[in-house]
């Protein structure tokens, strides 16, 4: 249990099956017959029960009766992990040109409406596949079903946030074809998905115009992160005090290089410019 965010372990499923717990060794078998082998691997801390899942204790906790030392070392033992999957995520992704996108933001950005804009969009041109993370209920993918589109739902139960371990597992049943784009919606939440890659090309943090100017400098690591930053919901602008300006301002005060466009899955304001920086990053890739 991670004494930060609440984010438990165990509890993933993938279309409603369990995913294999990564701290038990197991092989990962990709679509093309790649196989890539993962040892038994403990790293056992003091006082470390078996018989509960391995605790997530990152630095910037309070974890009572756990030296600053040991939270610090935990949290990197964890991300180096992650890491180790997101390299063969991408080796594998880069093998069949796929161009994945990590889309993150806080719940109610807009981010499953703006994905079936974009697919509908898409249309006739380049296939796109997509990974929906939940922490419940497999509606957002059958939203992108609906649309043609195949989807695969990650529910992570108390988690928080997708690890690149179980997008490897969704990678493995979608199948992506070559040359096409995977669109990873991340579990809603601005704080713990910045931590951690998933294999993908670039993240892009959806901001609604509706949650306030100010959350790239509440949130700095997520926008920190992210390459690109869609302002959402741009219609609403006229009924609300939402400060455009103010919230690219700070948004480029933690990420000077972050990129923004302005959209509107609803009126399709934007849209235009959205597929077209897909469209060169993916060929830029």
């Amino acid at each position: 249990m991670c004494t930060t965010c609440g984010c438990g372990q165990g509890e993933t499923k993938i279309d409603g099956q369990a995913v294999p717990d990564p701290e038990h060794g197991h092989e990962h078998t990709h679509a093309d017959g790649t196989i890539h082998s993962h040892p038994h691997d403990h790293a056992h801390g003091e006082g470390h029960d078996h018989g509960h899942a391995h605790a997530y204790v990152p630095a910037h906790s309070h974890a009572p009766g756990v030296p600053q030392s040991r939270r610090v070392q935990i949290e990197q033992d964890i991300l180096a992990k992650n890491d180790a999957y997101a390299r063969e995520n991408r080796a594998f992704l880069a093998g069949r040109r796929v161009f994945a996108l990590n889309l993150v933001s806080s719940p109610g950005s807009g981010k499953t409406t703006l994905l079936v804009k974009t697919i509908a969009a898409l249309k006739g041109g380049r296939t796109v596949a997509v990974i929906e993370g939940d922490q419940q209920t497999s509606q957002d993918a059958e939203r992108i079903r609906a649309t043609g589109a195949s989807a695969i739902q990650i529910n992570t139960g108390k988690g928080c946030h997708l690890d690149a371990h179980m997008v490897g597992h969704a990678i493995q049943q979608l199948d992506p074809a070559a040359q096409s784009l995977l669109m990873i919606e991340n579990v809603g939440n601005l704080v713990c998905p910045a931590a951690f890659d998933l294999g993908e090309a670039h993240k892009v943090v959806v901001l609604s115009v509706t949650e306030g100017e100010d959350k790239p400098i509440k949130y700095p690591d997520m926008f920190r992160a992210a390459t690109l930053m869609l302002l959402n919901k741009c219609d609403l602008l006229p009924h609300l005090d939402f400060d455009v300006d103010q919230a690219i301002a700070y948004a480029r005060r933690v990420n000077p290089e972050i990129e923004v466009l302005r959209v509107s899955a609803r009126s399709g304001e934007g849209m235009a410019g959205w597929l077209d920086w897909i469209e060169s990053h993916a060929a830029a890739k």
